[in-house]
């Protein structure tokens, strides 16, 4: 008799990028200790970014009823909008959960591992599949922190709890969103990849001078409607964005350098992003100076900022900042003045392994 192989479903928020991009070692390192593994992706994330993150073969349902929250841009978040959005979503919440339970029984998955909708655990215990959660935060926290005082609010996050709660365990790595009241929950290291340097390979494709130093502007999946034609010009700085360059003759698309995101991080000399656990815990592993744009009202800003301190070099930048000349020069002075900070290892990718490894068998 012939087994067939086990089968994860992998259910990705595609919320920006973080999700999928903390999600994507973890698997990886899964699959090379289980290599007859079958892994399918769930997720509107686009296939073109998942291609750079996750080895083929892979499966893709591209269609998911995850969404996180309403964004107006990378720092704004839409309150009503993303209630109004999950009242719809809860009105047919069963039928949907009943879908997702039959999609995953006809695919014969073996173990779903969400990072990190709801909806996924909720059709996995229907169809009496185990499942696990992973995340550095919840949507129950995210949507409570934002719409809590909304009407119906109430019995919304009592769902969402109540799914969360339900996963064998919540992996949460460092750093995480405080998540009281989940009796599941089990922290683990940092989650990310680390990067190999190809700065001649950077070099060549910026058409960049001996000693040029390189800058990468990243704001993850949902970027911000930034001019870069107003981006001052510092001598030796070349410019990788990730957007239109708008005619900048120091800056290039992210699209056009032929290195995969942690590669590319780890050539340049600087990370310019927001708050946001993909980009933050990337740079810490990687040792890569970083500028963030502060997300006062996103929860999970200030433990991201403490352990990005503690662990690698790093300032806040105001849009002005970035804009003028001199304050930005100003700013990289003092963060390249900054002490250089011992290396910390991603360990949480080890430790979410043994997890899925154990229900696997």
């Amino acid at each position: 008799m012939t087994l067939r192989p086990p089968h994860l479903l992998v259910s990705l928020s595609p919320h920006g990028y973080g999700h999928a991009a903390m999600t994507a070692p973890m698997v990886e390192a899964l699959r090379l200790v289980r290599p007859d593994l079958r892994l399918t992706l769930q997720t509107s994330t686009p296939l073109s970014w998942l291609k750079g993150r996750y080895a083929e073969p892979f499966g893709l349902i591209a269609k998911t009823p995850d969404f996180g929250m309403v964004m107006e841009s990378a720092l704004k978040v839409l309150p009503e909008d993303s209630h109004r959005r999950y009242q719809d979503l809860h009105g047919r919440l069963e039928h949907v959960v009943e879908a997702e339970a039959a999609m995953m029984t006809a695919l014969g998955v073996d173990l779903v591992l969400s990072n990190i909708s709801y909806v996924a655990l909720l059709a996995a215990k229907k169809a009496g599949i185990p499942a696990v959660a992973m995340s550095c935060l919840n949507w129950h926290e995210i949507y409570g922190a934002y719409c809590r005082h909304l009407p119906g609010a109430t019995d919304i996050l009592a769902r969402m709890q109540e799914a969360y709660a339900g996963a064998r365990s919540f992996l949460c790595p460092a750093p995480s969103l405080p998540m009281p009241g989940l009796p599941n929950v089990l922290p683990i290291g940092p989650l990310a990849r680390l990067g190999t340097p190809q700065k001649a390979q950077l070099a060549t494709a910026m058409v960049a001078e001996q000693g040029s130093r390189f800058g990468l502007i990243a704001f993850g999946g949902m970027e911000l409607p930034l001019d870069f034609a107003r981006w001052p010009r510092l001598e030796g700085w070349k410019w990788i964005v990730c957007g239109d360059p708008n005619g900048h003759p120091d800056m290039l698309g992210r699209e056009k350098i032929p290195l995969n995101f942690n590669d590319l991080m780890c050539s340049c000399d600087l990370v310019i992003g927001k708050p946001g656990y993909g980009t933050f815990v990337e740079a810490g592993v990687n040792g890569i100076p970083m500028l963030y744009l502060p997300r006062p009202d996103w929860p999970e800003s200030a433990d991201l900022q403490d352990w990005l301190s503690l662990h690698g070099r790093t300032l806040p930048i105001s849009l002005d900042d970035m804009f003028q000349k001199d304050r930005l020069e100003c700013q990289l002075r003092t963060l390249f003045s900054l002490d250089i900070k011992p290396v910390t290892l991603p360990t949480g990718v080890d430790d979410g392994v043994r997890v899925l490894q154990a229900i696997l068998g």
